[in-house]
């Protein structure tokens, strides 16, 4: 054992260990901002921080190919994904009361009894694992690739098709919202006692007036 290895312990943190704390502080506040915000464009905006995080919390563990593999999939595409379904069911862009419905409390403990449940469950499945230091790097491309497509297949491919589902989803409902708002209401029609408006050779409206406002003008 080295002279640097003894004194090494938990009040005396290398550069790589503050930098990953500093890192994880950044990004759990970009996480809360993220589901606390009312403005849905700025939650995505913030969403690529918190994924931009998480890549540079693996390249500080050694996990080049995840970190990647987080930039390039999760923030070049699933990102790009759920701004593209913004834009499509034209989402508001300033501030959305429909985003708040009013159960953050019930929502908040929902979300630190999964946190606590994963934590537990993370710890009791790793407790006697050990990393071989001399072993082929954990985040190594080849380890990775035999882990993902020999356990996590039907997982993966399960995720990819609920990606296209929400943006199947969100291209039927800006469809369905376009068709309403193309067409009036006939009731509007029925109340003024006017006519569909015609156009002429340049296309511009020409209204219609009924003979009872024809008689008044006169």
């Amino acid at each position: 054992m080295t002279l640097a290895a003894a004194t090494h312990g938990f009040l005396s943190p290398t550069g790589v260990e503050i930098a990953f704390l500093l890192v994880g502080l950044v990004t759990f506040g970009a996480a809360l901002v993220t589901v606390t915000t009312r403005q849905l464009v700025h939650a995505a905006l913030w969403l690529v921080l918190t994924l931009g995080g998480l890549a540079v919390e693996y390249l500080l563990l050694t996990a080049e190919f995840i970190a990647w593999v987080q930039v390039l999939i999760y923030v070049g595409s699933v990102v790009v994904l759920l701004l593209f379904g913004l834009m499509l069911t034209r989402a508001p862009i300033g501030r959305s009361p429909d985003a708040d419905s009013g159960n953050r409390w019930p929502a908040l403990g929902v979300a630190l009894a999964s946190a606590a449940a994963l934590v537990w469950v993370v710890v009791d499945a790793f407790r006697a694992t050990w990393i071989d230091l001399d072993g082929a790097a954990a985040g190594s491309t080849a380890v990775t690739g035999a882990s993902l497509f020999q356990n996590w297949v039907l997982p993966f491919e399960a995720l990819s098709v609920l990606l296209l589902a929400a943006l199947v989803g969100a291209i039927v409902l800006s469809r369905k919202t376009k068709a309403e708002s193309s067409s009036p209401p006939l009731n509007s029609r029925a109340a003024t006692g006017s006519s569909p408006s015609v156009l002429d050779s340049r296309n511009h409206p020409i209204e219609r007036t009924s003979p009872a406002d024809q008689e008044g003008a006169l």
